[in-house]
């Protein structure tokens, strides 16, 4: 097991996501072009996965977008993005996924475009 894998305490896999979703796996691919959505290969398959967190009853967690927009123009790719949101971060405090999760996304946009830096 990778580190990445380690950290992230749940992984759903392309078609879990598509069914928690009620969409097409078709539509999954799209969220992930547009970045909606972070995914990597993991485990001894090597299967594309989502961290089970970046879903909220049934949708996409909201702020989620705009984050990874912001790391992904400042060069961060998607194993970078995964790990810099669930890395403590004493400052907080707890991990950037969860002051998403909790609504705190100005504050947490704020960080990654400090961590661009």
């Amino acid at each position: 097991m990778t580190e990445l894998e380690q950290l992230v305490p749940a992984w759903l896999n392309l078609p879990e996501v598509a069914e928690a979703l009620d969409l097409p796996i078709t539509r999954v691919h799209s969220l992930i072009s547009e970045r909606s959505l972070v995914s990597v290969r993991i485990g001894e398959r090597n299967v594309r996965s989502v961290p089970a967190d970046f879903l909220v009853d049934g949708d996409v967690l909201d702020s989620l977008r705009g984050t990874v927009v912001v790391l992904a123009d400042s060069g961060y790719g998607d194993e970078d993005i995964i790990r810099w949101l669930y890395t403590d971060d004493e400052s907080l405090p707890g991990r950037p996924i969860d002051a998403l999760r909790e609504g705190r996304k100005t504050e947490i946009r704020r960080r990654a475009q400090a961590a661009a830096w």
